[in-house]
């Protein structure tokens, strides 16, 4: 998997463009998540106390997913990875748009999370496979073009799609998935088997004892300690906890904003139209601002301030156009967030360990997953919408605020 392949499009291979495709079909039908929390309490009468826990055990199974689909793209190879990780997720979609009760519902959730998060490693791995180094950040810039260009259609289409039976959104994810599945499966090419990483070692740690120096020896066995040390970089786990904190908001936002409408007495299709109008904020502000001429840092703070304002104005929004407003707000504040953190992940890595440093940061999506359905339900709960993003703003200030802080210990 390591052999670069020749471009044939624009500059890039064939799987690339592939995967591109194929990731931006899936999109398309990637709305569910928003609305995951509406269904379970509308359609299966779940309280709010009660959503909350069951989207959090959702959040928990996509970190041992990721997990997962880097490891099976190491050991079964990227293709049959990403097929499998795509067939669960249509799989889970199906069991939940089929579900007649709340327990059922449930057991479909947890198979949703347990598969969600298995296509990424793979695919993002297949791209550096078949990709030079330098053309690298165009090729993952194109991947992020087209998932922002089909969030587009995504969000019309679960506008649309949500005047009926919200399980219907399922269903069409599911269709997605299978779709995409379907293309990678006849598209890429065959995978590669190779010798899993913990065979390659055994057998250097073997040869070195029996036939080098005891010096040698210590060198082989670094990369062992390698595995290791990136958990006792005191400078990633700032960045974890930093960046655990906007996954937090992020997916506050994801899960908060349906219910809010909710409470608001606005429609449902409302969030497709907010989602909507978010992506395509996110391509026109890409082509307007010269956001790679800031610094991480500064870059940071001001997407903080407008995440701020947006969250600002979503606590006193009661109708659809100020929460579209706000939406305009938080997507510019992401176009400023989104890369700046695995930009400081990746630089604070050594060359040798990449992959673990940004798998490590990586981890703070899971655990924001897992903490958002419990803040969002609790904070709705005892403070109603107002104080949820009251609170959101409150924190994304302070770590603007913070910034200057954290350059000082990450720069």
């Amino acid at each position: 998997m390591n052999a670069v392949a020749a471009p044939t499009v624009r500059g890039y291979s064939r799987a690339v463009w592939i995967l591109v495709v194929a990731r931006a079909v899936n999109k398309i039908g990637a709305f569910t998540l928003p609305f995951l929390g509406v269904v379970l309490t509308v359609e299966f009468k779940a309280s709010l106390s009660e959503t909350g826990l069951i989207l959090a055990i959702f959040g928990a199974a996509t970190i041992p997913s990721r997990l997962l689909g880097g490891q099976l793209a190491d050991r079964l190879g990227r293709r049959r990875t990403i097929v499998l990780g795509l067939v669960g997720c249509a799989v889970a979609q199906l069991w939940i748009a089929l579900s007649h009760t709340l327990w059922s519902a449930v057991l479909a959730t947890v198979l949703l999370g347990l598969a969600f998060e298995i296509y990424e490693p793979p695919s993002q791995a297949m791209i550096a496979d078949v990709t030079k180094p330098e053309d690298r950040p165009a090729a993952y810039g194109l991947y992020s073009a087209a998932l922002a260009a089909a969030g587009v259609l995504a969000g019309l289409l679960a506008a649309a799609i949500s005047h009926w039976d919200l399980r219907w959104l399922f269903a069409a994810d599911a269709i997605t998935c299978l779709s995409c599945a379907t293309l990678i499966a006849i598209a890429l090419p065959a995978d590669v088997r190779r010798p899993a990483p913990s065979a390659e070692r055994r057998i250097a740690y073997a040869d070195a004892q029996r036939d080098v120096p005891t010096g040698v020896r210590c060198d082989v066995t670094a990369d062992v300690r390698r595995e290791v040390s990136a958990w006792r970089d005191g400078r990633l786990l700032l960045l974890l906890a930093s960046g655990t904190i906007f996954a937090t908001i992020y997916m506050q936002l994801i899960i908060g904003l349906p219910l809010t409408l909710l409470e608001q007495g606005l429609s449902t299709s409302g969030t497709g139209i907010i989602l909507a109008i978010s992506a395509v904020t996110l391509i026109v502000a890409q082509r307007l601002l010269r956001v790679q001429n800031l610094d991480d840092f500064r870059s940071i703070a001001i997407g903080y301030v407008l995440l701020a304002l947006g969250l600002l104005i979503s606590a006193f929004a009661h109708t659809l156009l100020l929460f579209v407003a706000a939406a305009v707000l938080w997507s510019l504040g992401d176009l400023f967030l989104l890369t700046r953190y695995l930009t400081q992940a990746s630089g604070l890595a050594p060359d040798e360990a990449r992959g673990r440093y940004l798998a490590i940061f990586g981890l703070s999506w899971g655990v924001a997953t897992t903490i958002a359905p419990l803040t969002v339900t609790q904070l709705l709960e005892t403070s109603g919408p107002k104080g949820l993003w009251l609170t959101s703003a409150a924190v994304a200030a302070v770590l603007a605020a913070l910034q200057p802080w954290f350059r000082k210990r990450l720069a």
